[in-house]
C-alpha cells in the first residue's frame, strides 16, 4: 500500500472529517476511468458536489486497480438525469442513476443519503424502507450509512482531496476491517455484510476487527434468513473474486458455512478444490456458475458415489441430482445451470471409471468434454491416484482429435429419381 501521512484527526470524535490534499496521497486523474471522470467533472461544473466513493477510492489507495468507479453526489437523481441524455434511472425503493457509455461501460451515480429521525417515519410500516432509503443527505451522513470504514473514503474532483468521516483511512494504514457503528446492530439491519466482511478480509488481506468477529459470532443464525437472491450472488462474488476456497474455511470457522450452504456437506478437499478452481479465475479464465457449483459439490458425490467400472451411470445420475437440488431450489438456481453441474460431475464419474465403456466415443466427441477435462484435472490435483486413467484419457481425446482435423469432404448429392407418370386412365 502506498504510504499515507500520519492522521491525527479521529474523524468519529471530533466531527471534523479527516482531508488529505492531493501532495498526501497516491491517486491520480490518469487511474480513474475516464467515462467516470466525465460525470464527476459534468456534475462539478453544474454546483453540484461529485465524490467518487467506495471500494473505488479504497482501492486506488492501496494500488489495486478498481473494479468499477461509482459517484457521489448532492444531486437528485432527477436532476442527474437532466444532465446526462444517456442517463436511465432504476431501482424502485432506491432510486440510483446509471449513466451508459458505449460499449456496455456504465457509471452508477447516487444521491447522499442519510437516516431519517423517527419523527419522520411514515405511519405506514410497509412504507418504511422505501422511505429510508430515500431520504437525501450530506456526505457526512452518507458516510456513516456505509458499512465498513474502509468502504466510506471520497475523491472530491473539486479540489482532488482525499475525505474520511469515519476514520477508514487509520484502518487502511492498520489493514484492520472495521465497522461503521455498532456491528450487532449492523448485522441485525443486513446479515449479508457478515459475509463481506470475510470476503474484504480475504480479498485484501486485512485482519477482521475483534468487535465484529464477536458480532457475527452471536449474530450468525441471520444470515438464512437473507434474500437468496442477495446471498447467491454473493456466492459468486466470492469466485470472481477468487477468494471463494479461503471465504468458505473462514465461514467453517466462524459459524457461517451451515448457513450458506445447509444442502451440501462440505469435505476437506472441497476446501482444496475450491482454492484450484480461484486460481485457475487468477489465471484469466472465466468462471461460470455451473463450474462453481460442481466444485461446491463433486466431493461429496464422490463420497457418495464411489467408482466402480460395474456401477450403472444411472445410480451416479441419482445422487448428483440429489446433491444439487435442494441447493438450486434454495437459490433459485435455473435448471439450465443446473444440469450443467450435473453433466460435469457426470463426466468426472465417466473418466475415473476409465476407458473401455459403452458409449466412449460419443463421449470423447461431445463438445461439452473438454470442459469436463479440464475440471476432472483439477479433481485429479486432489486424488492423485487417478492421475494415470486421466493420462490414459489424454492420449484417447487427442488421439481422437487427430482423426477429425482434416477436410471435411462435402456430403455427396444424392441424384433425385425421375417422377414417374401417373398411369392415365383409359
Amino acid at each position: 500500500m502506498p504510504e499515507l501521512k500520519k492522521i491525527i484527526l479521529d474523524p468519529e470524535d471530533s466531527g471534523v472529517p479527516c482531508v488529505l490534499p492531493r501532495a498526501e496521497h497516491c491517486i491520480s486523474r490518469n487511474q480513474i476511468d475516464e467515462h467516470a471522470l466525465k460525470v464527476l467533472y459534468r456534475l462539478n461544473r453544474q454546483g453540484h458536489m461529485a465524490y467518487l466513493v467506495g471500494g473505488s477510492v479504497r482501492d486506488l489507495l492501496l494500488g489495486r486497480t478498481p473494479k468499477d468507479f461509482d459517484v457521489g453526489t448532492d444531486a437528485t437523481p432527477n436532476q442527474v438525469k437532466t444532465l446526462f441524455r444517456n442517463c436511465f434511472l432504476v431501482g424502485r425503493r432506491f432510486r440510483l442513476a446509471h449513466i451508459r457509455f458505449r460499449g456496455n461501460l456504465l457509471v452508477e451515480v447516487a444521491t447522499f443519503r442519510r437516516n431519517p429521525d423517527e419523527s419522520e417515519l411514515p405511519e405506514n410500516d410497509d412504507e418504511h424502507f422505501h422511505f429510508v432509503q430515500n431520504v437525501f443527505g450530506d456526505p457526512r451522513e452518507d458516510a456513516f450509512r456505509r458499512d465498513f470504514t474502509i468502504n466510506a473514503l471520497f475523491y472530491n474532483i473539486d479540489d482532488f482531496s482525499v475525505i474520511d468521516h469515519v476514520g477508514g483511512l487509520k484502518d487502511l494504514e492498520e489493514r484492520t476491517l472495521r465497522m461503521i457503528g455498532d456491528p450487532l446492530v449492523r448485522f441485525e439491519e443486513d446479515p449479508v455484510r457478515m459475509l463481506r466482511a470475510l470476503e474484504f478480509s480475504a480479498r485484501l488481506d486485512f485482519t477482521i476487527d475483534d468487535e465484529i468477529i464477536s458480532a457475527i459470532d452471536q449474530r450468525s443464525h441471520l444470515l438464512s434468513s437473507a434474500s437468496s437472491a442477495r446471498l447467491r450472488e454473493e456466492i459468486m462474488e466470492l469466485f470472481r473474486h477468487r477468494v471463494a476456497g479461503q471465504v468458505c474455511e473462514m465461514a467453517q470457522l466462524y459459524g457461517l458455512l451451515d448457513q450458506l450452504f445447509a444442502d451440501i456437506p462440505f469435505l476437506p478437499q472441497t476446501f482444496e478444490l475450491l482454492k484450484l478452481i480461484d486460481q485457475r479465475t487468477a489465471e484469466g479464465k472465466p468462471i461460470r456458475e455451473s463450474l462453481a457449483l460442481a466444485g461446491l459439490v463433486l466431493p461429496a458425490f464422490f463420497e457418495r458415489c464411489p467408482v466402480e467400472r460395474s456401477q450403472h451411470i444411472n445410480d451416479a445420475l441419482a445422487v448428483a441430482d440429489k446433491l444439487l437440488r435442494p441447493h438450486c431450489l434454495t437459490y433459485s438456481i435455473a435448471q439450465g445451470i443446473r444440469c450443467e453441474a450435473r453433466d460435469l460431475l457426470i463426466g468426472c464419474f465417466r473418466l475415473a471409471r476409465g476407458r473401455g465403456l459403452k458409449g466412449e466415443s460419443r463421449f470423447l466427441r461431445h463438445p461439452f468434454t473438454p470442459q469436463i477435462f479440464e475440471f476432472f484435472a483439477l479433481w485429479c490435483q486432489i486424488d492423485h491416484s487417478l492421475n494415470d486413467k486421466f493420462a490414459n484419457w489424454l492420449g484417447a481425446l487427442a488421439s481422437d482429435a487427430g482423426e477429425h482435423t482434416g477436410e471435411r469432404k462435402s456430403p455427396r448429392r444424392r441424384r433425385r429419381r425421375p417422377r414417374r407418370k401417373a398411369a392415365m386412365s383409359s
